[in-house]
Formats: C-alpha cells, sequence, structure tokens
C-alpha cells in the first residue's frame, strides 16, 4: 500500500531529494568516503555549501548586502539568538501561537517585549488584524506560519521598524521582498531539508549594533566572516538543503512552488468545506497552505478515531492534529504532491459514503 507523508515536520522530502543525498552517504563525490565522515574543511564540500549559498539567494533574490548562514540548533535557537543581536531596549512581536509566544519568552531576557496583537484567547484561529507597531522599537518580529494551528501570513508586512521574521515552515513556498526584513530565519525540516540545519538571511549593517558583549557561538557575524565554517557544520542536512534547492529550481522556483502550494490546497480546502463531517478550524482568510487543520463537526465528533483508524488504513501518514487543536492537520509543504492531497480527499469522500 502506497503512503502519504502529511507529516509537520520533519516532513516529506522530494523522491529524488532523498536518493540522490543517500548516493552520497554511501560514496560522496567518488572520494570512497561517505558522506556522513568527510572532513567539513574537505575541498569536495565547499562547493556544496557555495553552491546552496548562491541558490537561497537567487530563489529568494535576495538583494545585495543579505549574507547567507548554515547553523545548527534550529529555530528554537533563533529565538534566542535574534534578540541577542538585535534588540537594543525593545522589541515588539506579533503573538499568532507557540512558536512565536516562545520567541518572546526568550526575547525577555534581553529587554523589554511588546506584544502588538494575539489571538491566544482564541486558540491563535486568525492572524490579528489593525496592530500597530511602536516606531522606537528595535524591530518587530512575525511567525509567518504557524504549524499547530494552521494559520498563515503570506504578506510581507510594511512597517516603520526593522522586520524579523520566523519562515521555518513556509520559506521557498512562495516569492518573498528579502528587501523588507532584517533577518529571516527557518528550520529546515518542512520545506529545505532533513532535521538538523537552520538558515539565516541576514542584513549585514544591522549586525553589531547591539549594546552587549555577545557570546562568539550567538553572534552572527562570527558565522558571516567564517561562511559558516566557525564550528562544524551538520554536513549531511546541507548537502540534502542542497539538492532541494536544486530541485525547486528545476521544478519552475518559489512561483511555481506557491502556484502548486495554492493548488494543493484549495483540493483539500474544498472538500472540508463539502463534507458534511469535517469543518476547519481557521478563518477563512487567514488559512495555511502549508497545515491544514480540521476537526469533525460536532455532531460528528464520535468519529473521530474512527476516521483517524480509517485514514490509516488507506496509507495517510501523520495526518493526526496537534493536541492542542486536536482533530487532523495535513502539512502540505513543497514536496507534497497532487496525487497525495488527491488521495487523502478520496479518503474523506469514502468515510462520509460509510457514514
Amino acid at each position: 500500500m502506497k503512503k502519504y507523508n502529511f507529516n509537520a515536520g520533519p516532513s516529506m522530502l522530494p523522491r529524488e531529494v532523498i536518493e540522490a543525498t543517500a548516493k552520497q552517504i554511501l560514496d560522496f563525490n567518488g572520494s570512497g568516503l561517505s558522506l556522513m565522515e568527510i572532513s567539513h574543511r574537505a575541498k569536495d564540500f565547499q562547493p556544496v555549501v557555495d553552491e546552496a549559498m548562491d541558490l537561497i539567494k537567487e530563489l529568494l533574490d535576495v538583494p545585495a548586502g543579505y549574507s547567507v548562514v548554515f547553523l545548527g540548533g534550529g529555530a528554537s535557537l533563533q529565538f534566542c539568538q535574534v534578540p541577542c543581536n538585535f534588540l537594543i531596549k525593545k522589541a515588539a512581536y506579533l503573538n499568532t501561537g507557540v512558536w512565536a509566544k516562545k520567541a518572546m519568552k526568550e526575547a525577555k531576557h534581553f529587554g523589554e517585549v511588546v506584544e502588538v496583537a494575539s489571538s491566544a484567547d482564541a486558540n491563535y484561529t486568525f492572524i490579528p488584524k489593525g496592530w500597530t507597531v511602536p516606531e522606537d522599537a528595535d524591530y518587530f518580529h512575525i511567525t509567518t506560519n504557524n504549524t499547530i494551528y494552521g494559520t498563515e501570513i503570506r504578506q510581507d508586512p510594511d512597517v516603520k521598524v526593522p522586520l524579523i521574521a520566523d519562515m521555518s515552515s513556509d520559506i521557498f513556498s512562495r516569492p518573498v521582498d528579502v528587501s523588507k526584513y532584517d533577518c529571516i530565519y527557518a528550520g529546515a525540516q518542512k520545506n529545505l531539508a532533513m532535521a538538523g540545519v537552520t538558515v539565516i538571511i541576514v542584513k549585514d549593517d544591522k549586525l553589531g549594533r547591539a549594546p552587549r558583549e555577545i557570546p562568539t557561538m550567538l553572534d552572527y557575524r562570527t558565522h558571516v566572516e567564517k561562511g559558516s565554517m566557525f564550528n562544524t557544520p551538520p554536513v549531511v542536512p546541507i548537502y540534502s538543503a542542497l539538492e532541494t534547492l536544486r530541485w525547486i529550481k528545476r521544478n519552475g522556483g518559489v512561483q511555481a512552488m506557491d502556484k502548486l502550494a495554492q493548488e494543493r490546497a484549495k483540493i483539500v480546502y474544498d472538500e472540508i468545506d463539502r463534507n458534511k463531517l469535517f469543518r476547519g478550524t481557521v478563518a477563512e482568510e487567514d488559512r495555511s497552505l502549508m497545515n491544514i487543520c480540521f476537526v469533525m463537526n460536532d455532531e460528528y465528533a464520535e468519529l473521530e478515531k474512527s476516521f483517524m483508524e480509517f485514514a490509516t488504513s488507506k496509507g495517510m501518514v501523520g495526518i493526526k492534529g496537534h493536541r492542542s487543536v486536536g482533530g487532523f492537520r495535513a502539512s502540505c509543504y513543497n514536496a507534497q504532491t497532487i496525487e497525495g492531497v488527491n488521495a487523502l480527499v478520496a479518503c474523506m469522500k469514502e468515510f462520509e459514503q460509510n457514514v
């Protein structure tokens, strides 16, 4: 039976990316050594990092004056590293979910944090509107996609202060105006690579302004100056990121990824809205294209376990919703196929017919 991977992360990768990476794990560039055992200083590996950085800049149309670095620690480390480098006195945050809240918590170690708006009272079922960012804030931080709740900010905000974004779960799924941001960071295990590497895109002339002595490993300048080679980088995840970036470019770039994301999401959301058994969990205008969250309608709530078992028997993997939301979550990152979402929809229709 074919399996369809809807895991929220670590998530599915294109099959050709997995196979290309696996080949290099067995024998990297004909060296007779595994990618897992070569030195990151090896002459054959530096071109991997260089090409990956160049592709990120090309695919996202990164302007001059920005650097790309690869780090470990995931987005969770960036919750601390961002304010360590950028917070001088006060930072503003939009609270749209668990990860935004965790980022705010870490920022409070470095200065004042202003919550400009929150949808916590509604269990984060919408993106707050009409907020105002204090003009004396050192930066404004947003989380563009919320994996747990299924909301997404799909436009780059216009604000009068530096803008910073956690794009862990929707980077490379749509065009982004990088020039509006001083820093973008993303854990790779959604749209870019296997878990283990984090991508940071940072505006060079905004570094070094924080009024504190920054530990060497937390200072972005360290990693910019050393080309991500200050300490041993996660070699295999970076290579899998390179293969994914090549795959994105071969398949039309972020514009094509955006078109496909909209097509996939429409198929699933249309079925959720049509099917008597289900309903979406977030405001329609804020629905994520990456993480599609839904639950049983109230009158069919007792069928949740039965549908989960039925979907599993049909090859659906990873559709159980997060415990704070319940229900179901179909994560549709770049590697997800139309075949996959059609299989999920067919499963939903068949279950409805059997009720």
